[in-house]
């Protein structure tokens, strides 16, 4: 089955799927402590948030360029830009091990029982324990990205062989992990490349065809969703599904080649276009899904607006002295926490006020803000 989407401007797709929405004072109430690492991306390094205070950095994080942190139960995770896999205590903030799986990796996904790199330089998804053990590698010859996981399936993309690939844990969930390949479909766009799961759905987009792509889990079955502008038009590149925001009633996508958030209904009925200062890049949800943070590109790359979600207008702006290259709601204070690249610092801003409460230094070249929460 085919669906058609017509949007209004030229779009990077992506999707940021939310958790319920909770009650605001419930959020406030939380036991959790929380501990944030910001990447120091020019630094090898995570810098260290804790009661509003800069600590320590955690040095020799490898190439941090494109690092991303995961943390599962106590345990933390980066992926470096070089393919370097790194687990480290969030609580001691010491490296604890490393594992080189390439010389290129962007995408991975820990779970209880293992950790899944999809690699670039070495085309292949290489499956370890959480002690960063190998157990499993799975060759290619593409490079691979979009990796998920799916009750006991391990999904990803072959960028090169236009290909969708599913493995199936025949342990079931039990222990160590062994994977076999389940399912593969071919032709299925051309450079498959960002993906994300919405329930039972993994979802792909591509560099080079006018569609996403859609795999039911449940059913194994493939769809795709073609994409069209106003005039008819198809875009032409749809990669990353991480700049989305997906509340319980709406789909909110910046609209990158205009100065529009575009608004839809869950399945993708036109509702209305938010006019913006610059062109939009990223859009951010409150944990309570009442508002909406949007960072630009271009001259207003240090512009934050905020948007109502009810009412579907711009109700706030922050403009900073530098880049703003990430946002993080914090789940249990009223904070946005603002990654201000070139003047070294994270801001908060408080939002039950609206106001920029505090800026926090000494963080060197940051850019993804990652929170961790600690039972106190």
């Amino acid at each position: 089955m085919i669906k058609k989407i017509a949007l209004g401007a030229s779009i990077a797709i992506s999707f940021i799927i939310n958790a319920e929405a909770k009650g605001i004072e419930k959020l406030y109430m939380s036991s959790a402590n929380e501990k944030l690492f910001v990447v120091e991306r020019e630094s090898s390094s995570l810098a260290v948030i804790e009661q509003g205070l800069t600590g320590d950095s955690i040095t020799g994080m490898r190439d941090m360029n494109h690092g991303v942190v995961k943390f599962f139960e106590k345990d933390g995770y980066v992926i470096s830009r070089d393919g370097y896999i790194i687990k480290f205590n969030p609580k001691t903030e010491k490296i604890i091990k490393e594992f080189k799986t390439s010389d290129s990796a962007i995408g991975f996904e820990v779970t209880k029982n293992y950790v899944a790199v999809a690699n670039y330089a070495k085309k292949s998804v290489d499956i370890l324990d959480r002690d960063l053990n190998p157990l499993q590698s799975f060759n290619t010859g593409s490079k691979n990205v979009g990796i998920k996981t799916y009750k006991n399936y391990l999904v990803f993309s072959q960028m090169d062989n236009d290909k969708i690939t599913v493995l199936k844990d025949k342990n079931e969930g039990k222990g160590l992990p062994n994977f076999e390949i389940f399912k593969e479909f071919e032709n299925v766009g051309v450079m498959p490349f960002d993906a994300m799961i919405q329930n039972n759905n993994f979802i792909t987009g591509f560099f080079k065809s006018d569609f996403f792509g859609v795999v039911d889990l449940d059913t194994m079955k493939y769809s795709k969703i073609d994409i069209l502008l106003e005039d008819r038009k198809p875009v032409l590149k749809v990669p990353h599904f991480g700049f989305w925001s997906i509340s319980k009633g709406n789909v909110f996508i910046p609209a990158v080649g205009n100065n529009k958030v575009l608004v839809y209904t869950s399945d993708f009925k036109f509702v209305k276009n938010i006019e913006t200062e610059g062109l939009p890049v990223f859009t951010a949800l409150s944990p309570d899904q009442k508002y909406m943070a949007v960072t630009f590109s271009g001259e207003k790359f240090p512009v934050i607006q905020i948007i109502d979600t009810q009412k579907l207008e711009v109700i706030k702006r922050f403009e900073f002295d530098g880049k703003v290259l990430h946002v993080r709601w914090s789940n249990n204070r009223p904070n946005l926490y603002v990654s201000v690249n070139d003047t070294n610092k994270v801001s908060v801003i408080n939002t039950k006020d609206w106001y920029i409460a505090r800026d926090i230094f000494n963080i060197k070249k940051p850019s993804g803000i990652f929170i961790y929460e600690e039972a106190k």
